[in-house]
C-alpha cells in the first residue's frame, strides 16, 4: 500500500513540478527577444507560455510525457541556481551580471548533465561483489540483472549485445531479478530477448524470479502477449522460472525464486517455509525482485539475496528520498543483516526515464567464496 501512495506522490509532485517549471521558463523568455518588445504585458505572458507550450510539444513527441517533465524541471532547476550564483556575485563584488549569459550557461551544464545521464542509462557497466562464506561450497561466479524492461532502452537485439558482455565474464550461473520485460514490450523484443538467453552460456544456466511489470498490469492488449507467454517463451529458451520454488545446483547450493511482492504479500510463501527441509550446509541464494523483506529473509537464514526493482533510485537525489517514502529495505547495492548478505543492482535499463543521474546501468558479477 505505502508503494501506491509513493507513486502517487511522486505523479503528483512530477506534474505540480513541470508547470512551476514551464510557468518559470515563460517567465525568462517574456523579458527577451522579440517577445520583450511587446507592449501588453499580458500578451507577453500569453506569447512566452506559447514559446514554452511549443517546445514541450516537439518534446513530447521526441520523448514522450515523462522525460519532458524531467527535461524541463532540470533547465528549471538549472536556471534557478545560475540566478542564484549571480545573486551572489552581484552582492559579493558588485559586479554586472547580465542574466542572458547566466542562463545560456545554465541551460549548457544543463544539457552536458543530461547527456552524461542519457549515457549512462544506455550503456552498461560491471559492478564486482566478492562474498565469503563458512559453508563449504567452493567457489561460484554470479552474474545478475534486473529492470531490463525490454524496448525502454534497448530492444531484443540490443540486450543480445549485453549478454555478450556478460558472458565474457564467465558466470557460473546467471540469474534474473524481475520486470524482464515491461507493459510496452512488444512481442517481437520479447522473443529476440528470449533467444539470446536461450544462446547464453553459463555453467549451471539461467534462473528468474517475476518482478511486478513481467505479468503485465493491463493484460496482453498493450504488447500482445501474457504473462503466462512470456514464461512460456522463457521456459522454451532453457531459463528456469522459480515462482516460490528451489532448485539445487551442483549439490553446493540452492537458488530460491519467490513470487514478486507486488502481487501481494499473501499471494506468496515467507522466506522461512520456502527453506523448510533444504539441506543448511548448502549456500541458499534467494531472487526477490523487490528488496521489501530483509528482515524476514535474514531470520530465515539465507545466505545471500538479490533484487532490484528500485532502479538505484535512477535520478538524483532519489536514491536519498526513496528510503523514506516506500517499502523498500534498501535502494543499491550491498548491505548485511545478521548473517545474510543484500544486493540490489541499479538495473541494467530503465523502466520510463530515458536518463540515470544518480546511477548507472549495470549487471552485477559477485564471486563467492
Amino acid at each position: 500500500m505505502r508503494e501506491k501512495y509513493m507513486w502517487l506522490g511522486i505523479f503528483i509532485v512530477a506534474i505540480l513540478s513541470g508547470i512551476a517549471a514551464v510557468l518559470y521558463m515563460a517567465g525568462k523568455i517574456k523579458r527577451i527577444g522579440l517577445i520583450s518588445g511587446i507592449g501588453s504585458t499580458a500578451l507577453r505572458e500569453t506569447c512566452a507560455i506559447l514559446v514554452v507550450a511549443m517546445v514541450a510539444v516537439v518534446m513530447y513527441y521526441a520523448f514522450n510525457v515523462t522525460n519532458t517533465i524531467v527535461i524541463f524541471v532540470h533547465a528549471a532547476v538549472f536556471m534557478l541556481a545560475g540566478d542564484l550564483v549571480g545573486y551572489i556575485i552581484r552582492k559579493a563584488s558588485g559586479a554586472a551580471v547580465r542574466a542572458g549569459v547566466v542562463d545560456l550557461v545554465s541551460i549548457g551544464l544543463c544539457l552536458v548533465y543530461l547527456v552524461i545521464g542519457y549515457i549512462l542509462m544506455h550503456g552498461v557497466w560491471e559492478t564486482d561483489y566478492a562474498l565469503s562464506t563458512d559453508k563449504q561450497v567452493g567457489s561460484i561466479r554470479i552474474a545478475q540483472i534486473a529492470d531490463s524492461h525490454i524496448g525502454a532502452g534497448f530492444d531484443g537485439k540490443g540486450f543480445a549485445k549485453r549478454l555478450e558482455k556478460i558472458q565474457e565474464t564467465e558466470p557460473d550461473i546467471l540469474v534474473i531479478t524481475g520486470d524482464f520485460v515491461d507493459d510496452y514490450s512488444m512481442k517481437e523484443d520479447m522473443v529476440d530477448a528470449c533467444e539470446a538467453l536461450a544462446n547464453f552460456k553459463a555453467k549451471y544456466g539461467v534462473y528468474y524470479c517475476l518482478g511486478n511489470h513481467d505479468m503485465g498490469y493491463y493484460g496482453s492488449s498493450r504488447r500482445g502477449y501474457t504473462g503466462d507467454e512470456l514464461i512460456a517463451e522463457l521456459e522454451k529458451a532453457g531459463v528456469i522460472v522459480l515462482r516460490d520454488e528451489s532448485v539445487l545446483v551442483d549439490d553446493r547450493f540452492y537458488v530460491i525464486g519467490r513470487k514478486d511482492a507486488g502481487y501481494g504479500r499473501d499471494s506468496r510463501l515467507d522466506t522461512s517455509e520456502l527453506v523448510k527441509g533444504l539441506d543448511r550446509d548448502k549456500y541458499m541464494i534467494v531472487l526477490d525482485h523487490q528488496p521489501t523483506d530483509y528482515d524476514g529473509e535474514a531470520a530465515a537464514g539465507v545466505d545471500l539475496v538479490l533484487s532490484g526493482h528500485t532502479h538505484g533510485g535512477q535520478l538524483w537525489p532519489l536514491e536519498y528520498v526513496q528510503p523514506l517514502v516506500s517499502e523498500n529495505d534498501n535502494v543499491r547495492g550491498y548491505e548485511r543483516r545478521e548473517a545474510t548478505d543484500f544486493i540490489v543492482t541499479d538495473g541494467i535499463s530503465d523502466w520510463a526515464v530515458i536518463f540515470k543521474t544518480g546511477c548507472k546501468s549495470e549487471f552485477n558479477i559477485i564471486d563467492v567464496n
